[in-house]
């Protein structure tokens, strides 16, 4: 498949990217690590198939000094012995709020997601998984491919 559309060469799609931008920088301004949103990130973007957003989240996890090891681990997480429990905790959050049920996140999940964040960071939890299957969604549906995405280039559109 190829590209269909690029949403940033237009003056709406420039202008949501920059808020998406304002709303990712909020995120990483928030006490929740950079490596959980980045994790998160990831996981849902495997989930939603999203080519150009799984290579910006492994890319900005590496830049930021994660090991790429963990990185290829995070599709088979419960399987896994490398990540903490909160980061365990996040990443089934994360899958249930991809993949929503009427349910929505089940009580053991919010329980043990709980335990390991404060209200602070479970806002920036939610807002996170919000606005990753938002941007996977468009990038989907547009074709968006991975591979050309440069650690920091999301930054141009920030303010």
């Amino acid at each position: 498949m190829e590209p269909r559309f690029d949403l940033f060469t237009t003056e709406t799609g420039a202008k949501l990217a920059k808020r998406f931008a304002g709303l990712s920088q909020v995120l990483h301004q928030s006490p929740l690590p950079k490596i959980v949103i980045e994790l998160v990130s990831l996981r849902a973007s495997q989930l939603n198939g999203c080519g150009f957003c799984l290579d910006m989240h492994v890319k900005e996890a590496i830049a930021a000094g994660e090991d790429p090891m963990r990185l290829h681990l995070v599709a088979g997480w419960r399987e896994t012995t490398v990540f903490t429990e909160a980061e365990q905790a996040a990443l089934a959050f994360a899958e249930e709020g991809t993949l929503l049920t009427r349910e929505g996140v089940g009580d053991e999940t919010w329980a043990n997601l709980r335990k390991h964040f404060d209200d602070e960071q479970v806002a920036a939890l939610v807002c996170l998984i919000g606005l990753i299957n938002a941007a996977n969604r468009m990038a989907v549906i547009t074709h968006q491919k991975g591979g050309s995405y440069e650690p920091g280039m999301m930054a141009q559109f920030q303010s």
